[in-house]
């Protein structure tokens, strides 16, 4: 097998259509508040939301084969990791190489831009090379840690981040906005997990399936799709958000069925499947559509 397939494998290519809905939506958001954008920047906030991604994926695959949890954890199109390191564990110093690179070239973007705007960015860039660095070996230990991280990861660090790039200021606009992906994202991870629960378990990490058990996990995630479409509205009501953005509520319309199925099935994977596709094509199309809206409005 040539080189690069145990690169593009570790990266875990189908799941990175995540990070530019988020930069799109931190763009948009942008666009909205202040009428322009500058290119460099924008393609710059891309590249590093792309890296940060890249990285988590990387080193989350070398981990798991370390651990042997990619051994145990039953394979489904949106969780489970993309097998490449177990069919090849001898390759595994490649994952590592590209999670670490990948690791290198966020943190040298986001030093350009603390350069290029402001030091207030440093607190977001810090905590995001945390949460990169740390989280399959310690964060996934801690079950309210790993229930927000990838939502903070996602939300307000690369939604937020991105508007701040683009605007050199902190805005209530691009913060509201920067909530959509942080309560979506942290549900993508809760409801990949259901399906690894006892594997998970057998490798020491503590999420909150394992602490709390299914019904709190299926209760909370309920309540993060519901939050996700309240700060729409709210963001709507007091004026940080055009009304246009209320198009991201139509994703509701899966959001019902979706929460309806979990409910039913969560310690059936055969049938939770179809449902957690559904899940990610509202953590798709949820932050497109209220994209739209900034940039209509």
């Amino acid at each position: 097998m040539p080189l690069q397939s145990y690169i593009w494998g570790p990266m875990r290519l189908p799941f990175l259509m995540l990070s530019p809905v988020c930069v799109f939506l931190g763009l948009a958001s942008a666009v909205w508040t202040t009428g322009r954008v500058n290119t460099l920047y924008a393609v710059l906030a891309l590249i590093g939301a792309l890296a940060a991604h890249i990285s988590v994926n990387a080193l989350n695959e070398y981990h798991d084969l370390k651990s042997g949890l990619d051994f145990k954890t039953p394979k489904t199109p949106f969780s489970g990791g993309s097998g490449t390191l177990p069919r090849h564990p001898e390759k595994a110093h490649v994952a590592l190489i590209t999670g670490l690179a990948a690791f290198f070239i966020t943190g040298l973007i986001g030093l350009y831009f603390v350069m290029v705007r402001d030091i207030l960015l440093l607190p977001l860039g810090i905590l995001g090379l945390v949460i990169m660095g740390t989280y399959t070996i310690w964060i996934t230990r801690n079950p309210y840690l790993c229930l927000i991280a990838p939502g903070l990861g996602f939300g307000p660090l690369m939604v937020m981040g991105t508007d701040y790039v683009l605007t050199g200021t902190y805005s209530w606009s691009g913060f509201v906005a920067s909530l959509i992906p942080f309560f979506l994202v942290s549900n993508l991870l809760l409801l990949n997990q259901f399906p690894d629960i006892d594997a998970d378990r057998s490798v020491g990490r503590k999420h909150l399936l394992i602490t709390y058990g299914t019904r709190t996990g299926i209760i909370t995630y309920g309540l993060f799709l519901l939050a996700t479409y309240i700060s729409i509205i709210a963001g709507v009501i007091v004026g940080v958000m055009p009304a246009y953005c209320l198009m991201g509520l139509a994703s509701a319309i899966l959001a019902v069925p979706a929460f309806i199925g979990v409910s039913r099935h969560a310690r059936n994977l055969e049938k939770l499947i179809p449902f957690m596709g559904f899940n990610v094509v509202i953590n798709l199309a949820t932050p497109v559509l209220v994209g739209i809206g900034f940039l209509i409005g």
